[in-house]
C-alpha cells in the first residue's frame, strides 16, 4: 500500500536554499534588501513583477504591476519595494500565480488570500472586478484551512487541510472540473471521482488540473489538446480522471508546465506526457505523448522535478544532488536531459527558463548554517578563538595562526619553530599603522579590502613587502576609483616608490589631464626634487606644455 504524506509534498514545493540575486528584478535591492529576504517570488508574462517576505514578515512587492498584481492599491509600476501592510505578520506557506498575472496565497493559518487578474473570476470572490489590493477568498472556505494553492492561466485551484481540492475561474476547458465549461465564480469543491479521496498535492498547467492523492494516484482534468492529462486520448475533461497508466505506481510529486506533466515516484521514477514541440518531455525527440513515458532511465534516482506553467521547461534533480534540464532553455529546444552545474532545481529557471520565473515560493532559511567563508570572516579578530594576537598602535588584532598559515606564504616561513615569532603569543608591528595591518589581517579572512585611498598607499607597501599580489592589485583598484586633484601627485609617488607600473600610468595620466589644478596642490611642491624632474620630462614629452 502506497501512501503519500500531505508534509513531505507541500516542503517539495516550499522549500529551497538559493542566491534570489540570480533573478534580475533582485539586483534593484541593496545587500541589506536581500539579506532580509526569508521567501521570494518572481512571476509575471515577462518576469516583471517579485513578491518577497521578510524575516520580520513583512510582505513588500515590486515591477511592472500588471493588472494590479502587485496589490499595492493602484496601478503604478515599482522599482522600489512598496509594502504590503494587510499582509504583514501573515506567515505564508504557498503562493501561486496565473498568466493575467493574478495571485494566490495561503498562510500558516489556513487563510486565502488573492488580488489581481479577474476578468475570469479567477480571484474567487464573485465578481469580474480587477483585485487592486489583497483580498480574503471565503465563500465555500469557511472553517477549512487552505493548505497549497495552484494557478493555471486563468484558474485557481486551493488544497485544503482536510485533503480537499477546491477549484474556480476560467472554465472553457473543464479545469475547473464542475462537469461544465461554464466559468466558476467562487470556489467549488471538485468531487466526482475525488470523492471520499484525501488530496495530498495540486497542479497547473495553462487550461489543466492536476492532484496527487494519498495512495499514490494521479488525476487530471481540463484541457487536454496535447496530451497533458496523460490519459491516452487528447479529448478534454470535464470531471477529474485517473491516469490508469499510472496504476501500480505511487506518485509523490507532481509538476505541471504550460502544456505537459512530470511525476515523481516513490521509488525515484521520473514519468512525462503531454506537449513535447520543446523537448520538455525529455524523450529524445519532439513527438506529443498521450501516455506517461519513463524518462531518465539510465540516471540514478530522482528526489525533486520542477515545472511551471508560464515555461516549457523541465528540470530534475538527483540523489547525488545533479541537475537535469531540458525542454525550453533560453530559446533553444533540449530534447533529452542535460546536466547542469547548477545545483538547485530553482537556478535553472533563474538561467534558462523563458520568462525567467520561479516555478514556486522560495525560502531562504538557511538554519544558521554559515559556508566556511561565512565562518572565517566571523571569527577575524575574535579573541574567544585565536591564538595569537599583534600589537599594532597599542591596540590589538585576534588571529588564528593556522589560518595565516594557510593564507599567506610570509606567515608560513614566520610560525617555523627557528623563528622567534612562532613561540610569542603577541607580535609587535611598527612598521605599519593599525588601519593599514587589520586591513591586511582582515583580507586573509575575507578575500576583500575596505580603506580609503590614502590608506590604500600604506597597504600597497605591505602587499609589495610581503609579496602578496592580489592584494597588490585590489589596492590598486581602491587608489584608482580614489584619485583626485589633491591626492594625483602623492598616489603617483606612492606608485613609483612601490613598483605599480599600471597605477603609475594611471596617476600619470590623471596628472597631466588635470595639469593646472595639480601643480597648484601642496602635494606637488613636496615632491623630491628629482622626481619633480622626471614628471615634467615625462610630461613634456606628452606634449603637456605646448601652447
Amino acid at each position: 500500500m502506497c501512501l503519500v504524506s500531505k508534509a513531505r509534498t507541500a516542503g517539495i514545493f516550499s522549500v529551497a536554499m538559493v542566491d534570489v540575486s540570480k533573478w534580475p528584478l533582485f539586483t534593484l535591492l541593496s545587500t541589506q534588501e536581500l539579506a532580509s529576504i526569508r521567501q521570494a517570488c518572481i512571476f509575471g508574462a515577462f518576469a516583471n513583477e517579485a513578491i518577497y517576505i521578510t524575516h520580520d514578515d513583512e510582505v513588500y512587492v515590486l515591477g511592472l504591476n500588471c493588472s494590479n498584481c502587485l496589490g499595492t492599491g493602484d496601478s503604478q509600476s515599482t522599482i522600489v519595494p512598496k509594502k504590503l501592510d494587510s499582509l504583514t505578520g501573515k506567515k505564508l506557506i504557498s503562493l501561486s500565480y496565473g498568466s493575467g498575472p493574478h495571485v494566490l496565497l495561503a498562510t500558516q493559518e489556513g487563510e486565502l488570500y488573492a488580488w489581481g487578474h479577474n476578468g475570469y473570476s479567477q480571484l474567487g470572490n464573485g465578481t469580474t472586478n480587477q483585485g487592486v489590493s489583497p483580498i480574503l477568498v471565503t465563500t465555500n472556505l469557511q472553517n477549512k484551512r487552505v493548505t497549497e494553492v495552484a494557478c493555471g492561466s486563468h484558474h485557481s485551484l486551493a488544497l485544503t487541510h482536510e485533503g480537499e481540492v477546491f477549484a474556480w475561474g476560467y472554465n472553457n476547458c473543464g479545469q475547473v472540473g464542475s462537469g461544465s465549461t461554464a466559468n466558476q465564480p467562487t470556489p467549488r469543491k471538485v468531487s466526482n471521482s475525488l470523492q471520499n479521496k484525501v488530496m495530498v498535492s495540486i497542479a497547473c498547467g495553462q487550461t489543466s488540473s492536476m492532484a496527487v492523492a494519498d495512495n499514490g494516484e494521479v488525476y487530471g482534468w481540463g484541457y487536454n489538446g496535447n496530451g497533458q492529462l496523460g490519459l491516452g486520448n487528447n479529448g478534454n475533461q470535464l470531471t477529474p480522471c485517473r491516469l490508469i497508466a499510472l496504476q501500480g505506481l505511487c506518485v509523490l510529486q507532481i509538476a505541471s508546465g504550460y502544456a505537459h506533466s512530470l511525476a515523481l515516484t516513490d521509488e525515484g521514477l521520473l514519468y512525462a506526457w503531454g506537449a513535447n514541440t520543446y523537448g520538455q518531455l525529455g524523450t529524445g525527440n519532439k513527438s506529443n505523448q498521450l501516455s506517461p513515458v519513463q524518462v531518465m532511465t539510465e540516471k540514478e534516482r530522482i528526489v525533486e522535478i520542477a515545472a511551471c506553467h508560464s515555461t516549457h521547461t523541465s528540470v530534475a534533480k538527483t540523489q547525488s544532488g545533479q541537475v537535469f534540464m531540458w525542454g525550453q532553455c533560453r530559446g533553444q529546444p533540449i530534447v533529452l536531459p542535460h546536466l547542469t552545474h547548477f545545483s538547485s532545481t530553482d537556478d535553472v529557471f533563474a538561467c534558462f527558463a523563458m520568462p525567467s520565473v520561479m516555478w514556486r515560493l522560495l525560502s531562504m532559511e538557511h538554519d544558521d548554517f554559515l559556508t566556511v567563508a561565512q565562518s572565517l570572516k566571523k571569527e577575524f579578530d575574535n579573541p574567544e578563538t585565536s591564538d595569537l594576537k599583534f600589537s599594532v598602535d597599542g591596540k590589538y588584532i585576534h588571529v588564528h595562526k593556522a589560518v595565516l598559515k594557510i593564507r599567506c606564504e610570509h606567515f608560513r616561513s614566520m610560525f617555523q619553530s627557528h623563528w622567534n615569532e612562532d613561540m610569542k603569543e603577541v607580535i609587535e608591528i611598527d612598521q605599519f599603522s593599525y588601519p593599514v595591518y587589520r586591513s591586511f589581517l582582515e583580507f586573509l579572512y575575507t578575500d576583500s579590502v575596505d580603506l580609503p585611498p590614502e590608506d590604500a598607499i600604506g597597504l600597497l607597501d605591505l602587499a609589495t613587502s610581503y609579496c602578496e599580489n592580489r592584494l597588490k592589485k585590489l589596492c590598486q583598484h581602491i587608489i584608482k576609483r580614489g584619485i583626485t586633484v589633491e591626492n594625483a601627485f602623492s598616489l603617483l609617488s606612492a606608485a613609483i616608490r612601490y613598483d605599480a607600473e599600471d597605477l603609475e600610468e594611471f596617476c600619470f595620466k590623471f596628472c597631466v589631464n588635470h595639469l593646472t589644478e595639480v601643480t597648484q596642490t601642496a602635494a606637488f611642491w613636496q615632491i623630491d626634487g628629482n622626481m619633480l624632474k622626471e614628471f615634467i620630462c615625462r610630461a613634456s614629452h606628452c606634449g603637456a606644455f605646448k601652447n
